[in-house]
């Protein structure tokens, strides 16, 4: 269903074939919660021949993402003739000039990647920048069981002589995860979706989700200004919050909607 507000004169929820700083011109300042994309970095991949603007497109990141707003940017580095391009580590230098804070550097570890070099370790990563316009004003942070729970004699003030003095404590049962993040992809770990992989390079379903768990709420407003096969946009929407998708190929933009009307008809079939 179509919805407007104050934040874009676009209809939210809603995939835009259009080039995306042409289409956050026209989406209001300060008004956009989250960002999670992964652009097309050293061209790495064909995307239609189309080509990154990639000063252009942080300049309107900045200025649409709110204070306290993130932006995850999903990247890497080409490698040629042996010698790395350290495009990721430029792109964060830049956030950074043009007023981002780098929050953090995050890992995102490929399980099962096929791609191996003849001379060095099998790269399996990718770099999620987490940039943020001041500090963060949300954080959900996800969690995972520890090893030891209960109740258990801790060390409690230690002094100069080295004596252990112990005292019973309860272990906390969870802890926050790392931000070392693991997946699995291609078809069944990265998706179901078998429309999805007519496009050349999709992340994780559930790399999206973790993000969007992480530093927004529902209701918030995510943005992918380079939406591919829309996997950014379909998490939205599927945990319940409000989503605008980019992107300049026709093509790229009916595998996306495509995959929103999948995810539509099971929500239809869970009622």
């Amino acid at each position: 269903m179509e919805t407007k507000n104050l934040i874009t004169e676009l209809p939210l929820n809603e995939i835009h074939c259009t080039d995306c700083v042409t289409g956050m011109q026209k989406i209001a300042n300060d008004s956009i919660d989250l960002v999670v994309t992964s652009p097309p970095y050293d061209n790495l991949r064909d995307y239609n021949g189309y080509q990154f603007d990639f000063e252009h497109i942080a300049k309107e990141i900045f200025r649409v993402i709110k204070k306290g707003g993130v932006v995850v940017w999903v990247v890497g580095d080409k490698v040629k003739n042996g010698n790395r391009s350290l495009t990721s580590l430029k792109h964060a230098l830049y956030f950074q000039e043009i007023g981002f804070n780098v929050h953090d550097i995050m890992i995102y570890e490929k399980k099962n990647t096929p791609f191996m070099r003849s001379n060095a370790y099998t790269n399996c990563y990718e770099f999620m920048f987490v940039f943020s316009k001041g500090s963060p004003t949300t954080f959900n942070p996800l969690k995972t069981k520890t090893i030891r729970q209960g109740k258990e004699k801790l060390v409690a003030n230690k002094k100069a002589d080295g004596i252990n003095n112990k005292v019973w404590g309860e272990l906390n049962s969870e802890k926050t995860l790392t931000n070392i993040w693991q997946y699995a992809v291609g078809l069944g770990g990265s998706t179901n979706d078998k429309i999805a992989f007519q496009h050349t390079a999709i992340f994780p379903e559930k790399l999206a989700k973790d993000h969007i768990l992480s530093w927004t709420n529902e209701g918030d407003v995510v943005l992918d200004p380079m939406c591919g096969s829309g996997t950014t946009c379909k998490m939205a929407k599927a945990y319940k919050r409000n989503f605008i998708g980019f992107d300049i190929s026709e093509e790229y933009v009916g595998i996306a909607k495509e995959r929103i009307k999948i995810l539509e008809n099971q929500f239809l079939l869970d009622l």
